[in-house]
């Protein structure tokens, strides 16, 4: 799970596993596989990089440079 804050502050558990796309609309939006959408403070490059660390801490993900780049 990923900890991330709602836009009224409230925190926020999400499974990256099923986080279908993030959208910029200027708050980021997150939308699960199941349709939920939830409105988050962070910003999508905030999210992308707690994704990449959770699929790294759970093994599903290689090194990752700082550009992004697989290693």
């Amino acid at each position: 799970m990923i900890a991330l804050k709602r836009i009224n502050g409230s925190d926020i558990w999400l499974n990256p596993m099923l986080i279908e796309s993030v959208e910029r609309t200027p708050d980021s939006i997150v939308t699960l596989t199941n349709g939920h959408k939830y409105v988050i403070r962070e910003s999508p490059e905030e999210i992308i990089t707690k994704v990449q660390d959770f699929m790294k801490q759970v093994g599903l993900l290689g090194l990752v440079s700082r550009r992004g780049d697989m290693v």
